[in-house]
């Protein structure tokens, strides 16, 4: 670089911002250099986040805030006039803007306007002289769907997380969700150009002392979401507490991620919606909290499939073993014949069968008369424990999204500590064979294990970004895992699963076969001490060609077939057909109306 080069770059970039220096003496010598940090003016433009259909979601685009005066009176009516708004709207507006309810007269409120608004006041400002209008770039969503997914900036979402620590003190650490936009911040933001030229006495360019950093535009973002289905799995669940999550099985790609209760995503960030934000953050259902990723619970007797694989692998039943129902073991809650087999026993749900299923795998030892032994019952734990966590359960999938829980698989020593004995007996963890009791998984770990019987026992880890750019997802999204179960072995489960949605079996009601669509599935009734029952259910459609995986997890909604396995079916068929079939259609309606009411 020449002298008159470096005149001219330091000349354009003397900010104290853009340019940094410090002093350097070389070694043995007298001379001294001076470190130059040059930052190059070019702002990188943020990306934005488009659907799998390239349908813009998130992108930053102009804002215009309109600021009322602090003092009052200030004609609503006649403001409400010139922005083109009625007296509701423009009451609603204002109430929404404010943090709490009794916000004293003249408290501070802007209010976002469109590009024609603005112009309206601009036009009037002489007879407004009180109001301020600013224009400034803030991320913009142009859907009402999918916050949870999308997340916001962190640095516009400052006023959300002082509100949240006003009232949620030790929780607010739940609510935090940047979602892509946290998760692939530095991406999305791009990088300045910056140089690092070693300047001597004379203001010669001597080298550089660093590498200098290339100018780089924000990348934009390609979900996996179909965003016509998010918002219709959205319809499914509204205000109820749960969570919907539908995968692509042969990819891991998300098609739809819900939590529920839902909001919109702007609400987080916009500067006119604190109101909002103080209803969601005191609202009994906590609709903040991003349940598919954070939230562990019990998954009930979709579990069982789980333990039918690993028992199939470790030759502790075949597909054609049959187990009374003895309800002397346990209860049966559902009325049915004789389960003569592994396929009966899903059909049925059969509680003593999977009881006595799992009772083969912890009290076995093999080559011995002895039939239940402390040590047998530790070493065969951990064995079942291993098989299960090949599934990518007791631990973080790595999903594209900032936090996700481990959900939690008892160990021996977990036992030994909370039994207080290293002599516990299997009916004393029984309830594993039903998946209650410690087991806790989350939404993302029951879907993508909905998908690993899919696909015979492999999975990519599931994922919201399908491309970054013009390139593809995060290298670990491609890599194929396996589950240490043979393939043979999740497809004996297969026929159990589609038994499920057919006639006798525990979800018979929401069978598409009128549609030419065999789903195979898998219900759940979680019992819940402090209240109705959890219903939960996992499945994966065409059974013989699976293109979508569902988990539905709807808390205190009863039993798996009557609240989540419509829920699923209905998402399974707008997916696979792009519309619902009319027998469906009052169904439908009923779902989508308690969604709306919260029951």
């Amino acid at each position: 670089m020449s002298l008159l080069t470096v005149f001219l770059v330091l000349a354009a970039y003397s900010s104290p911002q853009q340019q940094t220096d410090s002093l350097i003496q070389a070694p043995d010598t007298s001379i001294v250099y001076t470190k130059r940090r040059i930052v190059l003016p070019e702002v990188p433009q943020r990306g934005s986040i488009l659907d799998r259909h390239d349908s813009v979601l998130v992108a930053t685009r102009p804002q215009y805030l309109l600021k009322l005066p602090r003092r009052p009176p200030l004609d609503t009516l006649a403001l409400g006039q010139l922005l083109g708004w009625g007296p509701t709207t423009m009451r609603k507006r204002i109430a929404d803007a404010l943090p709490y309810e009794k916000a004293p007269a003249g408290y501070p409120v802007q209010l976002r306007l469109t590009a024609t608004e603005a112009a309206r006041v601009r036009r009037k400002s002489a007879d407004w002289p009180t109001l301020t209008l600013t224009e400034g770039r803030q991320r913009t969503y142009t859907t009402n769907v999918g916050a949870h997914a999308l997340g916001y900036m962190g640095a516009e979402a400052e006023p959300f997380y002082s509100q949240a620590k006003r009232y949620r003190r030790g929780r607010f650490y739940q609510l935090r969700n940047g979602g892509v936009e946290g998760y692939y911040n530095g991406l999305l933001n791009g990088r300045r150009g910056i140089m690092h030229p070693l300047v001597d006495e004379q203001g010669q360019t001597q080298g550089n002392w660093a590498t200098d950093t290339a100018f780089q535009q924000g990348q934009d973002l390609h979900l996996t979401l179909d965003v016509k289905l998010q918002a219709y799995a959205e319809k499914l669940l509204g205000n109820r507490k749960g969570y919907l999550v539908a995968l692509d099985p042969r990819t891991g790609e998300i098609l739809a991620y819900v939590s529920a209760p839902i909001y919109k995503p702007a609400t987080i960030t916009a500067p006119d919606l604190a109101g909002v934000r103080a209803k969601l953050l005191q609202q009994e259902g906590m609709p903040l909290i991003n349940r598919p990723a954070m939230r562990a619970n019990p998954p009930g007797s979709v579990f069982k499939l789980v333990n039918a694989a690993v028992a199939l692998q470790l030759g502790a039943i075949s597909p054609t073993t049959s187990f009374r129902c003895d309800q002397k073991l346990v209860s049966c809650v559902h009325h049915h014949p004789a389960p003569s087999n592994l396929t009966a026993g899903l059909k049925y749900s059969c509680n003593p069968y999977f009881y006595q299923v799992m009772g083969k795998l912890i009290n076995y030892v093999p080559d011995s008369l002895v039939q239940d032994t402390v040590a047998a019952r530790h070493v065969n734990l951990a064995q079942w424990r291993r098989y299960v966590r090949s599934f990518g359960l007791d631990s973080v999938l790595g999903v594209d999204i900032p936090r996700e829980a481990p959900g939690f698989l008892p160990t021996p020593e977990y036992y030994d500590k909370t039994r207080g004995t290293t002599r516990w007996r299997y009916r004393s963890i029984y309830s594993l064979s039903i998946g209650q009791g410690e087991i806790n998984l989350t939404g993302l770990q029951m879907a993508n294990m909905a998908a690993i019987i899919a696909n015979r026992g492999w999975y990519y880890p599931p994922h919201l970004v399908s491309s970054i750019s013009t390139g593809g997802p995060l290298p670990r999204f491609t890599e194929k895992r396996y589950t240490l179960i043979d393939s043979i072995h999740f497809a004996a489960l297969v026929p159990g699963m589609v038994a499920v949605m057919q006639k006798g079996g525990t979800a018979d009601a929401s069978s598409l076969e009128d549609v030419g669509i065999t789903v195979a599935g898998k219900t759940g009734t979680v019992e819940n001490d402090e209240g109705d029952d959890h219903a939960a259910f996992v499945g994966f459609a065409p059974a013989d060609a699976p293109q979508i995986a569902v988990a539905v997890y709807i808390e205190n909604g009863g039993f798996g077939a009557d609240a989540a396995a419509p829920c699923a079916a209905l998402v399974m068929e707008k997916y696979l057909r792009g519309y619902i079939a009319p027998k469906r259609k009052r169904w439908e309606a009923r779902i989508q109306s308690r969604a709306r009411h919260g029951y």
